[in-house]
């Protein structure tokens, strides 16, 4: 893995399927590339937005290969490697760091719920000190919505006292300015991401270090406008904006919106495709959804770049 520190706009890529559930592999590398192209500094591959938790290790393994070699550089690179299992999470963490990513996003633990910060301090410690690579660089991705167990701040100080140069990062998807606020108070010398781009503003102006966001899957462009202007005159009209668009994305389910969206732009129904238990938006609701973006003058082809390999 490189030394250098994430920052900026972060996007946690779309993973398309065939019709027979299998990952389309070159549609995926198509889409890494416009994202790159459209201004993400980094991927946050094989996050929620992923599909991660329905991929097998294996397959992880193998789409990463695959990247790096189609020639995504993988310091741009931030593969999700937490799973509930201790010789998984290790497996995943150890060939990102193998292959050069730039870090991993590192999910807790999650399936058992009554476990204290000793516990999770132990599984994060474990997953380090077995991988052994002094070019580690760990990102904790904090989900209470979805995962229920998360990394309470005093955890996350805990840990960057005891690996300062390994706990680097920490994606905050609480979905909480409060505890974000908290994190970037707590553990100042890290960097901290929102999970959504409607905290991107203010946590930058708390010293935040810009966000990693599902909707930069479709508005990957607009999203890296506030990150550059953020000390400029239109900071607030550029974060009002991608607020608005991200408003009407979260009025549906999250993944199958994204998808649908992306389907539409690609001109490809098999963008659609999720892997169950995932459901593909309904033609009535995708055509609600896109209608709404219409009416507020968002299309994803308002981005610049073309979506092709």
């Amino acid at each position: 893995m490189t030394d250098s520190r994430f920052k900026g706009v972060l996007v946690p890529a779309l993973t398309p399927f065939t019709p027979a559930l299998d990952p389309d592999r070159d549609a995926w590398l198509a889409h890494c590339r416009w994202l790159l192209a459209e201004g993400a500094d980094g991927l946050a591959i094989f996050g929620t937005t992923s599909e991660a938790n329905s991929l097998g290790i294996e397959e992880r393994i193998e789409l990463l290969d695959f990247l790096v070699d189609a020639g995504i550089d993988p310091a741009r690179l931030m593969p999700g490697t937490g799973t509930c299992a201790l010789a998984d999470t290790v497996k995943l963490t150890a060939h990102a760091a193998r292959r050069g990513a730039g870090g991993v996003l590192l999910l807790p633990p999650f399936y058992y719920k009554a476990v204290n910060d000793d516990g999770l301090f132990a599984a994060v410690a474990e997953v380090i000190e077995r991988v052994g690579d002094a070019a580690l660089r760990v990102y904790l991705y904090h989900i209470p919505p979805v995962a229920v167990v998360g990394y309470p701040v005093a955890l996350v100080e805990r840990l960057v006292t005891a690996y300062p140069e390994t706990v680097v990062g920490i994606k905050d998807s609480s979905g909480d300015w409060s505890n974000t606020r908290a994190i970037l108070d707590a553990v100042p010398q890290i960097a901290v991401f929102p999970g959504s781009e409607i905290f991107l503003l203010d946590g930058l102006r708390a010293g935040g270090a810009g966000c990693i966001t599902a909707s930069g899957n479709v508005n990957p462009a607009g999203i890296r406008a506030v990150y550059e202007n953020w000390r400029g005159p239109n900071a607030e009209r550029l974060q009002a904006r991608i607020t608005e668009i991200r408003k009407v994305i979260q009025a549906f389910p999250a993944i199958p919106a994204l998808k649908a969206i992306t389907a539409a732009f690609t001109g490809s129904r098999d963008w659609k495709i999720t892997r169950p238990p995932l459901e593909a938006l309904s033609e009535a609701e995708a055509r609600r959804l896109l209608d709404a973006l219409s009416a507020i003058g968002f299309s994803m082809a308002d981005n610049r770049a073309c979506h092709a390999a």
